[in-house]
């Protein structure tokens, strides 16, 4: 990974027992300083739930910051969540992995697994463009985690959700996730948009 960049359990700016503790006020103005306007979504979520996400165990967001100035560059969730496939929408290699941590509902042909979940992941657009980090190098810092997470816990299996968006399909295939899934949800303006489910064993 990058030593130009650093990231941040936001855990340890929330905990008293740290001597990174900084309380919630002083974080929201932290977060203050982030901007993508390319995805609002990924905006709100960081600004108005990611704090109470991590309080109650549904989410844990890191913050990835430039090491130079400690600028913030970036931030990913991770969460874990049960995960249902399609058969039909796998290869039979995928599937026989599959088969060996997950279970199988003949009636339907799905199966079902935990996995790791990137939830969010987005990059500071209020930065000089030359300051931004790059995409890739922000979605190693998730990797790692889950990487190390899986070498803690175990787990073989992590996948992601993206905007029905051409450049970031992809990428993420690029870096070898695979669609599996389509489905339709509400913004937190609660207007209708369709998400790419891409998966990766990790």
């Amino acid at each position: 990974m990058s030593d130009k960049y650093f990231s941040i359990n936001i855990r340890v700016y929330l905990d008293k027992k740290t001597p990174t503790y900084i309380g919630e006020e002083n974080l929201y103005d932290l977060l203050s300083d982030f901007s993508c306007p390319k995805n609002p979504d990924v905006e709100h979520f960081l600004l108005h739930n990611a704090i109470e996400f991590t309080k109650k165990d549904q989410s844990i967001t890191y913050l990835v910051f430039d090491s130079e100035d400690a600028s913030l560059v970036g931030y990913y969730s991770i969460a874990i969540k049960p995960l249902s496939i399609q058969a039909e929408n796998i290869s039979k290699r995928t599937a026989h992995k599959l088969s060996r941590v997950s279970i199988l509902d003949k009636s339907i042909q799905s199966y079902t697994t935990a996995a790791y979940l990137i939830a969010q992941l987005g990059k500071n657009y209020a930065l000089p463009k030359e300051k931004q980090i790059p995409g890739n190098i922000l979605l190693g810092f998730a990797l790692e985690s889950i990487s190390k997470l899986k070498y803690s816990v175990g787990g073989v299996m992590e996948f992601l959700e993206c905007e029905d968006n051409e450049f970031l399909l992809n990428f993420y295939m690029q870096n070898h996730f695979k669609p599996f899934n389509t489905r339709v949800t509400n913004s937190y303006n609660n207007k209708p948009h369709t998400l790419h489910q891409l998966l990766k064993f990790i």
